[in-house]
């Protein structure tokens, strides 16, 4: 029987707002699961693919989510933290004062944060494509780079 028993927000009704892809709404009930109380959870991404059936990458990809909905955050490798309005607590003082203590920014009652989760998608998505902008520029300068130093070779013989 689990001693967790109290947390500051509902999160089912919080997630059903959200419409987060499959894969970061399975990663997040297994890690709530295996949460201690105050929210830390003690695991690495390859054994979190493992209990989930998925790949490393999408895994990423699911924490990534978690993180842009602030509902998880990745403390150092293997180790992440549940917003402590979504982590269990054994006492609910304990709930209480955790919720106190959170930065406003992180809170999941704000009225804005589906539409601020939503921004937040959106911006790392565009970050995404300047990457990839960028990196198919630099493609395209080393190709023609390379196709000019073929031009100017000249046969021997």
């Amino acid at each position: 029987m689990s001693t967790l028993k109290w947390a500051a927000t509902n999160a089912d009704s919080l997630l059903a707002d959200l419409d987060l892809p499959p894969a970061a709404y399975r990663a997040f009930l297994k890690l709530r699961g295996r949460s201690e109380p105050g929210g830390k959870i003690d695991i690495d991404q390859a054994t979190l693919a493992a209990l989930l059936g998925l790949s490393r990458p999408s895994v990423n990809a699911a924490l990534r989510e978690l993180e842009l909905a602030l509902l998880v955050k990745k403390v150092r490798n293997g180790i992440y933290q549940l917003n402590p309005m979504l982590a269990g607590y054994t006492y609910p003082e304990d709930a209480e004062a955790a919720v106190r203590a959170m930065p406003r920014a992180e809170r999941l009652d704000n009225k804005d944060y589906v539409a601020n989760y939503h921004k937040a998608v959106a911006a790392y998505q565009d970050q995404l494509a300047r990457q990839r902008e960028k990196r198919a520029a630099i493609a395209a300068a080393k190709k023609e780079a390379a196709s000019k130093r073929r031009g100017t070779l000249h046969a021997v013989g």
